[in-house]
Parts: structure tokens; C-alpha cells; sequence
């Protein structure tokens, strides 16, 4: 990979078929069975910690700072409205968690947040993919591009931990074989 966005990108292919995957489990949620519910924590905590954590942080930590200083507007701009989303996501997060967090699984609830959150990824994605980053991609020199790879793997190590990143495509791999085939 030459450029930060690619990487950004190829994780945007793991969100998406956390996303497909959430889909499809939210759908076989009535009537809940214990498995169902082990699932729905596994792929909750696939997107705190590699979505939001890792992901987001990147973008939020070093990316779109980066875009800020090589002149993409962040107020009023393309960067705070990535920022607003991400805080939307996180929002709906907490709806899935508060729904999970019963005995008794509000399905209804879970549903309504999890159709949100997809909904939203699905399009914060695709404005990613194909406004802000080819905007970056213009604007930052390879020297830049470098440098936030380099810092990406140094975030990626120190926030999730080495070996981690593994650890969840192994995860929607599973999961995706349980749910999506």
C-alpha cells in the first residue's frame, strides 16, 4: 500500500461484511437463542474495537487532521461531517448495547438501532470511499501518504494490540460462514 486511504479502504471491507453479518443476525433474532445472543456480543465488540477504536481512530487521530492540513475543510466541511457520523455510530452502539444488556433481548429495540447503524455505516462508507479520500489523495504528497501508514501500524500495535486485527477477520470469517453462506 502506497497511500493511507487504501488502507482505510480495505478496512472498509471488513466494516461492510460486519455490517452484512449484523443484518443477517438481527434478522434471525426472533426467537432469541442463547447462540444467536454470544453472536450479536461477538459482532457488537467486532465493531467497538475495530470499527470505532482502531478504524475511526485512525481517521480521527491522524487522518483527517492530516486532510485538515492540507486544506480539506473540517467545520462546515467534508471531515466534520465524518466526525458527526462517527459520533452517530457510536450513539447507535450504545442502543445496541442497552438492548443486549436485558435478560430478556429487546429485539424490537435491537433491530431499530442495528437497521440505523447499518444504514449509516453503509453510507458514511461510501462517502468516504469515494469523496473524501480521492480529495486526500490529491492533496497529500507520498511523502505524507507514508508517514500516516507508518503511524497507522504504530496506532494499530499500541491500541488493539499485535496480532489482534488477525484475531477479528477470524471472527467475521466465522461468522460469516455461520450466518452468510
Amino acid at each position: 500500500m502506497t497511500r493511507a486511504s487504501e488502507d482505510l479502504m480495505h478496512e472498509h471491507e471488513a466494516v461492510l461484511q460486519a455490517l452484512n453479518i449484523l443484518e443477517k443476525i438481527s434478522a434471525a433474532l426472533t426467537p432469541v437463542r442463547p447462540d444467536v445472543q454470544a453472536d450479536l456480543l461477538k459482532i457488537i465488540d467486532f465493531f467497538k474495537i475495530f470499527t470505532d477504536t482502531c478504524h475511526h481512530g485512525k481517521e480521527e487521530k491522524f487522518f483527517f487532521p492530516a486532510l485538515e492540513e492540507a486544506g480539506i475543510a473540517k467545520n462546515n466541511g467534508p471531515i466534520g461531517v465524518m466526525l458527526a457520523e462517527h459520533e452517530q455510530g457510536r450513539k447507535y452502539m450504545r442502543g445496541l448495547g442497552a438492548a443486549l444488556a436485558e435478560k430478556t433481548i429487546n429485539a424490537a429495540e435491537f433491530m431499530k438501532m442495528a437497521n440505523n447503524y447499518i444504514n449509516l455505516l453503509r453510507a458514511h462508507i461510501s462517502k468516504e470511499n469515494n469523496i473524501l479520500f480521492p480529495m486526500g489523495d490529491q492533496k497529500l504528497t507520498a511523502a505524507r501518504q507514508k508517514d500516516l501508514l507508518d503511524e497507522f501500524a504504530r496506532f494499530e500495535d499500541e491500541i488493539i494490540g499485535r496480532g489482534r486485527h488477525e484475531e477479528l477477520h477470524r471472527l467475521l470469517h466465522n461468522l460469516q460462514q455461520k450466518y452468510t453462506v
